[in-house]
């Protein structure tokens, strides 16, 4: 595979890790599967939000959205194989920022 053809998955995989929240949703579901209740009271992130970027992510094929018919009905979100494929990646980011990052950084935007 040539650089040309790696660089558009390149860039979509940014795009996808670098809108907001995203990376914070997938660590949250990289503990296990979780209703959106759960999410929504531990993320600091509005349900309407919260709800957009899990049907992006669904769209991507890194969550999973499974409704268990029973009353009432039960929805988790849980990471596929390529959700959980994302892990090392998520945790050497944080790892990165813990260690090269500080409070004068995150000032600028």
């Amino acid at each position: 595979m040539s650089n040309y053809e790696l660089c558009p998955k390149f860039e979509a995989a940014m795009q996808l890790l670098g809108k907001r929240w995203m990376g914070l949703i997938i660590s949250q579901l990289l503990v296990g599967p979780q209703r959106f209740g759960e999410m929504e009271s531990s993320l600091p992130i509005s349900g309407k939000l919260l709800s957009e970027r899990l049907k992006e992510l669904e769209k991507w094929g890194v969550v999973t959205r499974n409704v268990y018919p029973e009353i009432p009905v039960r929805i988790e979100y849980e990471l596929t194989k390529r959700g959980r494929e994302m892990e090392p990646i998520i945790k050497a980011i944080q790892y990165w920022a813990e260690n090269s990052m500080d409070h004068s950084n995150l000032d600028e935007k």
